[in-house]
């Protein structure tokens, strides 16, 4: 299955019970900046319940008599939450909004006015809590030690499952459309094509992540036996003190933001990762992507399809630091309250897989 994926961690699974409900799961945009307060946009801080970003688009539209590409939003939050996301639209829509909309799912907690509209990526990260169901003390205990350690260590990036559809195989219908050749129709053959560019990145990313781990569990004569690499470039990967080793020619990106960079020197590349100061890059193969190279191209190739050029291909971070980690748990009904953050793009069920060692998709 898609979503099963190679941990970077190794200790014992734990035992929780997660569902993604808006009784369980909430989830808050942060900003990419603050907004001007003056402008031809009104800015909305919408909360909204059992409502996809589409839906509220589309409700948004119908109440203002715009077109749905007149309002902007900075990424798509799932139904099955309580979500806070900030949208976008022309400031003179405002009477037709106050007048129109009247749905009990939707309430707008704040409004303000900017001088350009919200777009795709505007965000910094997002602010999750979540509760955890089932969980002993002993295992809460755990799971707040971990959770904090990988904080400070770090996660591997994997897309979440949600990216793969229903029954996580989303990707092959998007593989289909990625070679054909054809020019894409609407929404629907970008988001399949979009999941085929995530599910090589899952892949790699285990890989890499499964390498990283032989060399750090194995001595270096059994780690170069077991990946057939040399014992010299098994003593260098072995010295980095990051969980993820970085090789030659991996393309690397200032932490959070900044320009690509290839690793020429890896002891220094090492140590700036180490210290969050930059992390390496996942390919998403498609139009003009950089492709890494030297040693980290020959990992990178068997992930890459060339044929995909229907989308403009990009890297992602393969290495992510979650924040603001706290943890609260009541004994009497066994419930385990989760916060953090993200940066954008990452999955707040990848973090809660990587403390579990579990799947969280429900198997239907």
């Amino acid at each position: 299955m898609n979503h099963i994926k190679n941990y970077a961690y190794t200790h014992t699974p734990l035992q929780f019970d997660f569902k993604q409900t808006i009784e369980r799961f909430f989830v808050e945009e942060i900003p990419l900046y603050s907004f001007t307060g003056t402008g031809n946009f009104l800015i909305l801080k919408i909360k909204k319940t059992d409502m996809s970003t589409w839906k509220l688009i589309t409700v948004l539209a119908k109440a203002t008599g715009l077109q749905e590409r007149d309002i902007g939003y900075a990424g798509l939050k799932d139904k099955n939450a309580t979500t806070i996301q900030y949208i976008s639209l022309p400031k003179n829509r405002e009477k037709e909004l106050n007048k129109n909309l009247t749905t009990e799912k939707i309430e707008i907690l704040e409004r303000t006015y900017n001088k350009a509209p919200i777009k795709i990526g505007h965000l910094k990260g997002n602010q999750f809590s979540i509760i955890l169901h089932k969980i002993n003390e002993k295992d809460a205990k755990f799971f707040n030690t971990t959770a904090k350690m990988m904080q400070s260590k770090g996660i591997p990036n994997y897309y979440g499952y949600q990216r793969f559809g229903e029954d996580s195989r989303s990707y092959l219908q998007g593989k289909e459309i990625a070679i054909s050749g054809k020019k894409l129709k609407g929404s629907k053959e970008k988001l399949l094509v979009s999941a085929y560019q995530s599910h090589l990145f899952n892949k790699w990313l285990g890989q890499r992540v499964k390498l990283s781990t032989i060399i750090s569990s194995n001595s270096v004569e059994d780690a170069a036996k077991k990946l057939k690499y040399p014992k010299e470039l098994v003593k260098v990967l072995a010295k980095q003190p990051q969980i993820f080793k970085l090789f030659w020619g991996d393309v690397v990106m200032p932490y959070p933001y900044g320009k690509l960079n290839y690793v020429k020197d890896m002891y220094q590349a090492s140590q700036a990762f180490f210290q969050k100061k930059l992390s390496p890059t996942g390919l998403l193969c498609g139009d003009r992507a950089e492709r890494a190279k030297s040693d980290a191209y020959h990992l990178e190739e068997p992930y890459d399809d060339s044929e995909l050029t229907a989308l403009k291909g990009d890297r992602r971070f393969a290495w992510i630091w979650p924040q603001k980690v706290e943890t609260e748990y009541d004994a009497k009904s066994k419930k385990l309250i989760v916060e953090f953050y993200l940066p954008k793009g990452s999955y707040a069920t990848t973090f809660l897989e990587e403390i579990g060692k579990f799947s969280l998709k429900e198997e239907k």
